[in-house]
């Protein structure tokens, strides 16, 4: 059996009289809605003004609130990062080639801060604290201004991206980006198909037999390219999601459990205070007073 969902490419067209992609999306505009895994050869960097929802770029996979700042390099796939639910006030996603200003603009001596930053966000860097907030206005600002404004701030941006100190690298082994094409798509697929089915139990056999591998030959395929066993990345999916969920819904802490695609509770109590350093309870308590 194959598996039928392809990973998406998506094809970006820059805004017209412009290098590069700007949108805003607000409460009445909502984003384009691609929770679903995708990549592009463009540059992308997402400010998300407020609100939760989930991060998962590459082979990291984590849960965010009070918003948002990622960069994501070249071909480095990931999912949408707000929904309906996700209570943010506003969105904005920046979308660029890494040669829109020609193929040695960046080789320049004034721009090595930001040439050494693009080549790190192919493993995808997410932003904090005061540089989050504080970077994210400057984004929001070019909303109004013309073209040519624009391009001059987003370079400004860029600087300030490269000097910031609050930061996280996601997927510091590196992984699609040290795989074959072949590999990157088979992963794609093999991602998007967790995506769909993570609230039920995934054998090892149904998933190994969906790639054409014996057991043993995906075990030792899946760690090798994504740097996690297959196990563990299901249940850190499914962890995240039961984040969200603390986060965002009314329900009680059982049915976020089975709703996560657990179906032990005590196990679930366990994985989560494992993964978090806190139980669910104290997790969705703390919520009322952490500013992030």
């Amino acid at each position: 059996m194959k598996i039928s969902i392809k990973p998406k490419f998506e094809k970006i067209v820059p805004d017209f009289g412009s290098s590069f992609s700007y949108r805003n999306y607000n409460k009445s505009h909502q984003n384009r809605n691609q929770t679903f895994w995708h990549y592009h050869p463009e540059v992308e960097l997402v400010y998300v003004n407020g609100g939760s929802g989930k991060r998962q770029i590459g082979s990291h996979i984590s849960h965010y609130r009070k918003g948002d700042l990622i960069l994501i390099g070249s071909d480095l796939p990931h999912c949408g990062f707000t929904d309906s639910l996700s209570g943010n006030q506003c969105e904005t996603v920046i979308q660029i080639k890494p040669d829109f200003l020609g193929a040695s603009f960046f080789d320049v001596p004034e721009m090595k801060n930001v040439k050494s930053l693009l080549e790190t966000s192919r493993m995808g860097i997410v932003y904090h604290g005061e540089d989050k907030r504080s970077i994210g206005m400057e984004i929001e600002k070019l909303n109004d201004l013309n073209n040519y404004e624009k391009l001059f701030g987003l370079l400004k941006i860029f600087q300030l991206l490269a000097e910031a100190k609050n930061y996280t690298i996601l997927n510091a082994q590196g992984f699609i980006l040290e795989a074959e094409l072949q590999d990157s798509n088979r992963i794609n697929v093999l991602f998007n198909f967790v995506k769909e089915e993570f609230k039920r139990p995934i054998p090892l056999e149904e998933i190994a037999g969906m790639a054409n591998m014996t057991v043993p030959s995906f075990c030792r395929y899946f760690k090798k390219i994504t740097g996690k066993t297959f196990i563990q990345f299901v249940n850190e999916y499914r962890l995240v999601h039961a984040a969200k969920l603390l986060h965002e819904e009314q329900m009680s802490i059982l049915d976020v459990c089975f709703e996560s695609g657990f179906n032990n509770f005590s196990h679930f109590n366990k994985q989560f205070k494992k993964f978090t350093g806190k139980s669910p309870s104290y997790y969705r308590n703390e919520l009322k007073y952490v500013v992030s």
